[in-house]
């Protein structure tokens, strides 16, 4: 399936596209954005990148000076964290909390599988 490219509601061209690594100073991908500790803060993307790995793809490109600072997590997120952590690391047979996650695609802890637990 092919990727599609950004194109801004009412403009029938696309934004401009850039090779990696060619792209002008002042732009940034949203990880880069993030290890700078800034969130495009809604504004669309000005440019993409396209880049060939298992197929061409695309990275969308957002200007640094309109990026604004990422939102602290608030105690309430922290606590919703945690129970989703906690939600995830409980076996659904047993209901015992381990200290690893359980995957998914098993769906209980060690011991109840049969496979010797290592806590």
């Amino acid at each position: 399936m092919r990727k599609r490219r950004y194109r801004p509601a009412g403009e029938s061209g696309a934004i401009p596209e850039y090779r990696k690594r060619l792209a002008p100073e002042g732009l940034a991908t949203r990880r880069q954005l993030r290890a700078r500790g800034l969130r495009p803060a809604g504004h669309d993307p000005v440019a993409q990148v396209r880049y060939w790995r298992h197929g061409w793809q695309v990275a969308f490109l957002y200007r640094i000076d309109l990026a604004k600072p990422v939102r602290p997590m608030t105690p309430g997120r922290w606590r919703s964290v945690h129970a989703m952590m906690r939600a995830r690391r409980t076996c659904r047979q047993c209901g015992t909390e381990r200290q690893y996650v359980i995957p998914s695609s098993v769906g209980c802890c060690n011991s109840c599988d049969g496979v010797p637990d290592a806590d």
